[in-house]
């Protein structure tokens, strides 16, 4: 806290970027919050970002929140394993958030990277919920997961924060990133608790092969429903990319 206090500056000491430079040369004010947020919401694009940062948020904050649980089902109920476990789960989210969001910084494949990030969310979201009962609960296997799901979903919230930034310029950036927090943690808040009433769902799955038979609980599948949802919804993403297009014109 002490270093943040000392170092934090209310301006970076170089515009990020060549459109910002542009913006900052020509003296341009930015509008009052409520009316950049209005502005966003009638932005081609905007919308579909603005869900699958929500989708991110949404998932890492409940798989957080119910992290002892989560590794209970796994056989994993020691204190320090636990710690451990979610730990790592905050390194992947960073670890992945560095690894794909370095490649989209410099692809610019927004779509491409959300979309396989979503659909990867989907399936290591599985094993946290899933338990087959041939083989019972498998530690190994929901700590990879874990990991996998951290590395896949946390990055999507930083790569789609500067899509929206992109098809929203001459936009405010902190306006817009300002409108996906709080969408964020305003569907999380709401969520939580009904993954929590959700959790308490077992639902049997091929009961009568033994061989295949397994369970897998409320909270997972509602987490697949929000996942498979964003996925459809931000498949339909085709807004052009206003910020890349100047930076490409000024070069």
């Amino acid at each position: 806290c002490m270093g943040t206090f000392w170092q934090f500056e209310a301006l970076p000491p170089v515009p990020p970027s060549t459109s910002e430079l542009e913006k900052l040369i020509k003296g341009d004010v930015e509008p009052p919050f409520l009316v950049s947020a209005k502005k966003f919401f009638n932005t081609p694009g905007f919308a579909r970002p603005l869900a699958a940062f929500i989708c991110s948020i949404a998932i890492t904050n409940i798989v957080g929140a119910f992290i002892d649980e989560v590794m209970a089902r796994g056989g994993i109920t020691k204190r320090s394993s636990v710690a451990l476990a979610g730990s790592g789960f905050e390194m992947a989210i960073l670890l992945g958030g560095i690894i794909l969001g370095g490649h989209v910084d410099k692809t610019k494949a927004y779509k491409k990277v959300t979309l396989l990030c979503i659909a990867l969310s989907i399936v290591f979201v599985i094993p946290l919920g899933l338990t087959e009962h041939a083989l019972g609960k498998e530690p190994a296997l929901i700590v990879i997961s874990l990991l996998g799901l951290g590395f896949f979903t946390g990055p999507i919230q930083p790569i789609n924060a500067e899509l929206a930034v992109d098809v929203t310029y001459p936009g405010d950036e902190t306006a817009v990133e300002s409108v996906q927090q709080i969408g964020g943690n305003l569907v999380s808040a709401i969520l939580v608790p009904l993954a929590e009433r959700a959790a308490r769902e077992d639902y049997q799955l091929l009961p009568d092969i033994p061989i295949l038979a397994s369970d897998i609980r409320g909270d997972v599948i509602l987490l697949m429903t929000i996942s498979l949802m964003t996925y459809v919804f931000f498949s339909g993403f085709d807004a052009p990319l206003r910020r890349t297009f100047a930076d490409r014109e000024d070069k």
